[in-house]
């Protein structure tokens, strides 16, 4: 089932036969930030967590209905494939014990960013999860993607934690 979620744009489900198209969305999204990192381990990321209780929805571009004066803008663009995904799963928040939704990625190619997709996928997020019952969102953003930052924010998203790690040095 699709439906439009902005002028141009269709949001769609996905499910577990996409995998290979996710491993994908998951590498142009881990690349942009670590550009020279290998990224072959999160196939067997996705191949643990995708399931039918950690949806996955797709942003397809279906292109200008109706009005045609921007049809130039558009015109480079493919429209055959995803031009952006969210993926959420489960988690358990460890103050309270509650289950709550938890985004494990959300992404939107170069092109088509600052549009207002990413805030549709994120109100789409939120509310998927609120029908299900989930009384919070979660997910983990790297300090230095400040776009993602922003967003969030604006989107009343708020630190409830910090994620620290120590790299070790294994001597032979």
């Amino acid at each position: 089932m699709t439906k439009q979620i902005l002028p141009g744009y269709q949001i769609r489900s996905g499910s577990t036969l996409d995998r290979a198209l996710l491993v994908k969305f998951m590498r142009l999204t881990y690349q942009d930030m670590f550009p020279q990192q290998d990224f072959s381990h999160l196939a067997q990321t996705v191949e643990q967590y995708l399931s039918p209780q950690t949806p996955l929805w797709w942003v397809d571009f279906v292109g200008e209905t109706g009005n045609n004066t921007n049809r130039k803008e558009y015109s480079s663009i493919s429209l055959s494939s995803p031009v952006g995904c969210l993926w959420i799963g489960n988690a358990v928040d460890q103050v309270s014990g509650n289950r709550h939704a938890h985004i494990f990625l959300v992404y939107v190619v170069p092109q088509h960013r600052r549009r207002g997709i990413g805030t549709a996928l994120m109100e789409h997020a939120q509310h998927w999860a609120k029908e299900r019952g989930d009384r919070q969102i979660g997910l983990q953003v790297f300090p230095a993607n400040t776009a993602a930052l922003n967003l969030y924010h604006h989107l009343g998203y708020q630190t409830q934690s910090l994620w620290m790690i120590k790299s070790l040095h294994i001597e032979d």
